[in-house]
């Protein structure tokens, strides 16, 4: 299937940008580890590959810029240019640089200021190997070049030509059909080949072109033979013909190969017998020798044969000329030259958006069929329905899996941003990461890049002391910032560790009081103080940076975070650092839930946040109970949400837990287990709180996603509050407290 040229250039860029990401990685390995062969190797493929693929798509900016960067690493690589600090600084610039080009010449133009940033680190990348300032160097072969090579069609080559052929490379390309619409262009091809070594003689063949009448313009029927002088190895120019080997023949013969290679690239090609030999002298691939002592042959013993025939039996033995003969399809050889089948294969994210949402639809359709076939006393439809469930789950579940990347791609980011601020402000840091395994939905990972950065940023800044307040402190010299995420209770939790001078208490209360938010800090936790953070312009920096202290961006990671079902806590020890910990749900669209009702209300609790459920002991309006010896405190969804009808005698208290904290739900009746799909809220409903969605449930019912994160914190407020009512004040303010009293106390707390 082909592509227009906008999918083709998408796909340019989003491959370059993947590499230049593997540029980036190996040159911050190198700084920190010292240079080495496989890390410059690295750095040079992907150079190289950008350059290869942006000389195919006519992105003669890229290809500029690219040579530069192409030839200081080949000095590199040839050890004739040492790979130091000030080296791996330029080519983290040049890194930088290129990006920009890819990204300016996909919108289709590239402003004239990037193009004169451009100029200077192509002077300095020249200075490095001593070469004198000069102006643009020309890359490749030119226009006018290509033009007099293609015009030549049909001239014998010279002599010297053929000298020259036997020490070149020997490409035959038969263009795919689809070249034109897959938005690529010969002449491009042949443009970018003159960027690896010197085009000495070009061959085009239209032996393939129909008639006027069949032709189609948006067709490619051009093959060529190329000679190309080049000191680079196969790999290197195969990668070339990375965008249109899959559908077009292009095979490659090195300098001085054997006869029986020849005869294996006659074998491959489409033209008929009789004009192989001709194919080959044209492109000064044969030498006149050769062509004479076919011609004596044909002479002497009146051979009519085709000239090819004659070659091939002279150039290879008998078993494969037989071979040659066996003449296939053009397809064949293109299907023969295609890469093996790639384990992973690139799809758009709204294709799989679309999926998932069928996915949803197909779920809901199933929790409807579900609900009635309970409701009809036929054993055979209620087990078929149930066999239909096991399958619909294990669609959703693959489906979601989909969607699932590592969150590993958005830690690598960081390495960059930690090196260049903390070059900037003279600190010394080191990143560490664990848990890049841990997947989450893609959804997710895109929106949390901008969250991470803030307090990444944050950390360097305010965090992090400078080398000398490290040392005085009695610490490393050294700072550490960790990025870690792992599972938790059916939740991604994502931390941002720092081993700085951690968060200021009294001053955070100073601003707080300055600014109104509070009135004094009587009866404030440590938590309830480090949440002031997150307040829209708050800043406890008594100078503003460019970097931070303005009070722009925590009140934003706290508001993404609870976008997406998310928390943010924070826990801070002064003088050990600051941990700021994201908690996250695994998916956004599906998930697995517990229907319970409360009035004429039905709610649907996400299963995984589920711990056990229990009768409520006694029927008291209190907001705290006593389970197994804990204080545990509960919420009435039916007061909460103020639902009609009459309460039941007996009701039933589901426990739910988060972050380490439980609380209760007492609800009338509990209706099972099912799949939900979660559909966002409008506008309308933003003020209702406690809430995070709705979900379909049976036809013209709708049941709401409690946001249990949010209710938790609700009733351990409210359990705060009543135990600072009570007579005893024993500092009880959690759920953790609470576990260490005594048994008088624990009676005295309850009554």
């Amino acid at each position: 299937m082909s592509m227009d040229l906008s999918d083709a250039l998408e796909s340019y860029g989003i491959e370059s940008h993947g590499l230049l990401d593997q540029m980036e990685a190996a040159l911050l390995a190198m700084e920190a580890n010292g240079p080495d062969s496989e890390s410059i190797n690295a750095v040079f493929r992907a150079a190289h590959t950008i350059k290869g693929s942006g000389g195919l798509f006519g992105l003669d900016d890229v290809v500029h810029f690219t040579h530069d960067a192409e030839t200081s690493l080949d000095a590199v690589r040839d050890g004739r240019l040492a790979m130091d600090g000030p080296l791996i600084e330029l080519f983290l610039k040049c890194r930088d640089h290129m990006g920009a080009l890819v990204d300016a010449s996909l919108v289709g133009s590239v402003p004239p200021g990037l193009l004169k940033s451009g100029e200077s680190l192509q002077e300095r990348l020249r200075t490095s190997l001593g070469q004198p300032s000069s102006s643009q160097a020309d890359p490749g072969v030119s226009e006018e070049e290509i033009e007099r090579l293609l015009l030549g069609v049909g001239q014998p080559p010279t002599s010297q030509d053929n000298r020259a052929a036997g020490e070149a490379w020997h490409i035959s390309l038969r263009c795919g059909t689809d070249l034109f619409r897959d938005g690529m262009d010969p002449l491009g091809i042949l443009r970018y080949l003159g960027t690896l070594g010197e085009l000495l003689h070009v061959t085009t063949l239209a032996d393939a072109l129909p008639a006027l009448a069949e032709l189609d313009a948006e067709s490619c029927h051009l093959g060529f033979e190329i000679d190309l002088k080049s000191a680079l190895n196969q790999a290197e120019i195969e990668d070339a013909f990375e965008f249109v080997r899959a559908f077009s023949l292009v095979r490659i013969l090195p300098p001085r190969s054997k006869p029986e290679q020849w005869a294996e690239l006659i074998r491959a090609l489409p033209e008929e017998d009789d004009r192989l030999g001709e194919i080959l002298i044209k492109s000064g691939a044969l030498t006149r020798a050769d062509l004479a002592a076919a011609l004596g042959t044909q002479v002497a013993a009146g051979d009519i044969r085709p000239l090819g025939d004659i070659l091939v039996e002279q150039l290879a033995p008998r078993e494969v000329v037989a071979k040659a003969l066996e003449k296939p399809e053009l397809e064949k050889p293109a299907r023969d030259n295609k890469v093996q089948t790639e384990r992973h294969v690139r799809v758009e994210a709204g294709k799989l958006d679309r999926l998932i949402n069928l996915v949803g639809e197909l779920v809901i359709s199933h929790t409807v069929t579900s609900l009635r076939a309970e409701g009809v006393a036929d054993t055979g439809l209620i087990e078929a329905v149930k066999t239909a469930g096991r399958f619909v789950e294990e669609v959703r579940d693959a489906a979601l899996a989909l969607r699932m990347v590592p969150i590993g791609g958005t830690f690598v980011r960081f390495q960059r941003v930690v090196r260049d601020l903390s070059h900037e402000l003279g600190k010394r840091i080191e990143l560490v990461t664990g848990g890049s395994e841990t997947e989450l939905d893609k959804s997710v990972v895109d929106r949390i890049g901008d969250p991470l950065t803030h307090l990444v940023r944050n950390a360097i800044d305010h965090g992090i002391e400078s080398v000398d307040e490290r040392l005085a402190a009695g610490k490393p010299a050294q700072g550490t910032l960790r990025l870690d995420a792992y599972h938790e209770s059916g939740s991604i939790v994502v931390e941002v560790i720092d081993d700085g001078r951690g968060l200021n208490r009294d001053r955070i209360v100073a601003k707080a009081l300055v600014r109104g938010l509070i009135e004094s800090d009587e009866g404030l936790t440590d938590q309830d103080v480090y949440a002031m953070i997150f307040e829209p312009g708050f800043s406890t920096m008594e100078q503003v940076s460019n970097i931070s202290g303005r009070g722009v961006g925590m009140d934003v990671v706290k508001r993404t975070i609870e976008d997406l079902r998310g928390t943010v806590e924070v826990s801070s020890r002064p003088g050990a650092g600051t941990t700021v910990r994201l908690r996250l749900p695994l998916t956004l669209a599906i998930i697995d839930g517990f229907l319970v009702a409360a009035g004429g209300l039905r709610f649907v609790i996400p299963m995984d946040l589920v711990e056990e459920c229990v009768e409520m002991p006694e029927p008291g309006r209190r907001n705290y109970t006593d389970l197994r010896g804990s204080v545990l405190p509960y919420i009435r969804l039916r007061d909460l949400f103020s639902a009609g009808s009459a309460e039941p005698e007996r009701q039933v208290m589901v426990v739910v837990g988060y972050a380490g904290k439980r609380a209760g739900l007492v609800v009338d009746r509990l209706l099972g287990e099912l799949q939900t799909v979660i559909k966002p809220l409008g506008d309308i409903f933003a003020p209702l709180k406690w809430v995070g969605g709705c979900a379909v449930l049976d036809i013209g019912e709708v049941g709401l996603v409690l946001d249990v994160p949010a209710l938790v914190a609700k009733a351990e407020r409210r359990e705060g509050a009543a135990l600072r009512s009570q007579p005893w004040r024993g500092g009880i303010a959690s759920n953790s407290a609470n576990r260490g009293l005594t048994s008088e106390q624990k009676n005295v707390y309850i009554s």
